[in-house]
C-alpha cells in the first residue's frame, strides 16, 4: 500500500486510525490495521483500480441498467442505435498498457549485448 500511494495511506491512517507518523507503529500492527481500512479507503480504492465506494458503482450499475431498458422499448433500441453509455465504467481507473517490455529479438540481444559490454 505504501508503495502504491504513500499519501493516499498517510490520509487513511489519519483519518480512521489518528495515526499521523507511520512510521513509529510496529510492522505487525500497521499491517493489521492497513487490512481494517475500509473498501472506499483512499488506498484501496486506488489498489482496486476504482474512483468510488461499492456503494455508489453499484448505484450506477443500477442506473445503467435501467437506462439500457428503457432504450431498449424505443425506436433506436429497436435499430440498435444511440446505446446509452455507462456511468458505471466511468468509475473505473483506465490503465494505459505499458509496452515498455514489448522488445523484439533483435533489440533484446542489441540490449543485452551493450549491458554485458559495460560489465567488461
Amino acid at each position: 500500500m505504501i508503495a502504491l500511494d504513500e499519501e493516499a495511506f498517510i490520509c487513511d491512517m489519519a483519518e480512521t486510525y489518528q495515526i499521523y507518523n507511520y512510521r513509529q507503529v510496529p510492522g505487525r500492527l500497521l499491517g493489521t490495521l492497513a487490512s481494517g481500512l475500509r473498501d472506499d479507503s483512499r488506498i484501496k480504492m486506488k489498489m482496486s483500480g476504482t474512483l468510488a465506494g461499492t456503494d455508489t458503482i453499484l448505484l450506477a450499475n443500477i442506473l445503467d441498467c435501467t437506462q439500457y431498458l428503457l432504450w431498449a422499448q424505443t425506436e433506436d433500441g429497436q435499430k440498435g442505435k444511440n446505446r446509452p453509455k455507462s456511468v458505471a465504467k466511468k468509475l473505473y481507473i483506465r490503465k494505459e498498457p505499458d509496452h515498455s517490455h514489448d522488445l523484439s529479438v533483435a533489440e533484446y540481444k542489441a540490449i543485452r549485448k551493450r549491458i554485458l559490454k559495460e560489465r567488461t
